[in-house]
């Protein structure tokens, strides 16, 4: 079965009513229980400005989507980040939706109903941001949910300054029919407790014990998105490099593909300054 079919064929797994919501009750209950262990017993995770996001989680606005960004040290980032101590990593409900790698974590019909369960969105690296999934993204952050995304791309294990961001963070936050509250959050630890590099040149088969995460949590990123719109219009009326063909953005503003590039620019290299300033921190 292909990647790509893998994915379709267990959209049934990513609705909520999927078997009236028990086989997700569990998956999370058993992802949330391995984010803990992993986090607090085999491992010290340190959480600085933690409050914030457990607040966002459980009381935001009504209808009010957020969206959370980091970087991306290892493959167990996630689910792993989330099981600090207070955290409600096992509650289905308010458990963050995530853009995955359709490339390694939908490779087969198994494999795309467990990360379904868990909330994960098949992205395909490279496809763009006007690819198939990233219409279900934004249903979900309409319904004002919670969607985590790695804007980097992908997994960086150095300690080096944050790459250039991918514009499909910027593009749901500008295509969210409710303006989304964006938290940025840093983190390091997780490229020991799962090096890429390890036996030879591969990942252990279980995560590594005795290390230290440190997870950094922003404050929302104020985003005013109807001036940065006019003027994304005013800069891109010079526009002369050749264009994709991309939808133009109606509703409420007409949005060109030179306008949305520009804004997806500009709101992309916000996100990674301030994601810059808080890797910069110590614990």
């Amino acid at each position: 079965m292909s990647v790509a079919m893998g994915g379709r064929h267990m959209e049934c797994a990513g609705r909520m009513g999927h078997m009236w919501g028990i086989p997700r009750k569990m998956m999370f209950m058993a992802a949330g229980a391995f984010a803990k262990t992993v986090a607090n017993l085999l491992n010290t995770t340190t959480v600085h400005n933690a409050n914030t996001l457990i607040c966002l989680v459980r009381r935001r606005p009504p209808g009010v989507p957020l969206v959370t960004v980091s970087n991306h040290m290892s493959t167990l980032d996630d689910p792993v980040m989330w099981g600090f101590k207070g955290f409600p990593t096992s509650d289905a409900t308010l458990g963050r939706w995530v853009l995955a790698a359709e490339d390694i974590c939908f490779k087969n019909a198994l494999l795309s109903y467990f990360f379904r369960l868990g909330k994960c969105i098949p992205i395909t690296r490279g496809a763009g941001i006007h690819q198939e999934h990233m219409v279900e993204a934004l249903e979900h952050l309409r319904n004002g949910e919670w969607l985590h995304t790695f804007p980097e791309g992908k997994v960086i294990q150095e300690d080096v300054p944050i790459r250039r961001l991918k514009w499909g963070t910027a593009s749901l936050i500008v295509r969210s029919p409710i303006t989304p509250i964006v938290l940025p959050i840093v983190h390091r630890g997780f490229e020991e407790i799962m090096p890429e590099k390890y036996l030879f040149g591969r990942r252990p088969p279980v995560p590594l014990c005795g290390k230290k995460i440190e997870i950094i949590v922003g404050e929302p990123i104020q985003f005013d998105l109807p001036s940065m719109k006019q003027m994304a219009i005013a800069m891109s009326r010079d526009w002369s490099p050749p264009l994709l063909g991309w939808p133009t953005i109606e509703e409420p503003t007409r949005l060109d593909e030179a306008a949305q590039r520009f804004l997806y620019g500009h709101i992309s290299d916000q996100i990674r300054g301030v994601m810059e300033r808080l890797r910069g921190k110590r614990l």
